[in-house]
């Protein structure tokens, strides 16, 4: 019989475009509007799927392989990030910095696709791109350290398996720091408000979605799945720190965590449609607070 732990990869796999789905239909309540359907992420897969992909002579295989790393870090990334307190299937000591470097891996790629376009539009948002991952990673880093230093573990499985009921009632301040510190990454490193509109169409805004200008049919499909894993991938961590309820069925303790990824989708949907995107000189003061956020944490922990 399947375990949870192996079926959390493959959930992941098929789940991890509803989340954008969700999204888009909670703001399109909030305007007023029937919206689209919910399962439209999956049909622009499949449309994209099923169409030629054009390449500029002036770019290599660096541009065709953007997409591709991005949904193979992705996709690995799900072995080592656990749910519902279950041990991860790829689970050891240091896999936090694993997990790091599996999405810095896939910006460096995305980054180096643009760039190898020759386009300097697209190269502007490659500099965006990079200024404010250079300011996200550190707090992602910091935030796992805090957890760390709460468990005393080194591995994603032992942090979250963890983190229970009693740890917030024991270490409830430094948690919501480090919470919170995840919370703005997690908004960040998906391109979300406040930091980035994801279906922005002004130029002089747009930060990830003018990297992938000149990517359509497979690649661009490629894109847009990385991009669902990457939002699992973020949320599923900042779901195993918010909602700690670990019950006797670990089956129950799963879908309790894919629930939670759903109610996450919500709460994106809300935060899109309540505020405006922050003016690109205050996003790195964001991302500076949610670092000072993790240290405070840590230096809380400490005590």
């Amino acid at each position: 019989m399947i375990e949870p732990r192996h079926a959390a990869p493959l959930l992941a796999l098929a789940l991890a475009p509803l989340m954008t789905g969700i999204i888009n239909r909670t703001k399109a309540f909030f305007a007023g509007r029937q919206g689209p359907p919910l399962l439209q992420a999956y049909f622009d897969l499949w449309k994209l799927l099923r169409k030629g992909a054009v390449y500029s002579r002036a770019t290599t295989w660096v541009f065709r392989a953007g997409p591709m790393v991005g949904v193979a870090t992705g996709a690995a990334a799900l072995l080592i990030v656990p749910l519902g307190g279950e041990p991860a299937l790829l689970a050891f000591p240091g896999d936090i910095l694993l997990l790091a470097g599996l999405l810095a891996l896939a910006r460096f790629f995305i980054i180096a696709a643009a760039l190898d376009t020759g386009s300097a539009f697209e190269g502007m948002g490659a500099s965006r791109e990079a200024q404010f991952s250079a300011l996200a990673e550190p707090a992602l880093l910091l935030s796992l350290a805090a957890l760390a230093r709460l468990t005393g573990g080194l591995s994603l499985s032992d942090l979250f398996r963890d983190i229970t009921p009693a740890a917030w009632v024991e270490n409830g301040p430094a948690l919501a720091l480090a919470a919170a510190a995840l919370v703005i990454v997690f908004l960040a490193e998906n391109a979300r408000i406040p930091v980035d509109d994801p279906n922005t169409h002004l130029e002089l805004t747009m930060i990830h979605e003018v990297m992938v200008l000149d990517h359509g049919g497979p690649d661009f499909a490629y894109v847009l799945y990385g991009a669902a894993l990457k939002l699992w991938v973020l949320g599923a961590l900042v779901i195993g720190v918010l909602v700690p309820w670990r019950g006797p069925n670990p089956w129950a303790n799963l879908a309790a965590v894919v629930a939670g990824l759903f109610v996450l989708s919500v709460a994106v949907g809300v935060v899109e449609s309540c505020m405006a995107r922050l003016r690109l000189l205050r996003v790195p003061q964001l991302l500076t607070v949610a670092g000072v956020f993790a240290a405070l944490a840590i230096i809380l922990l400490r005590r």
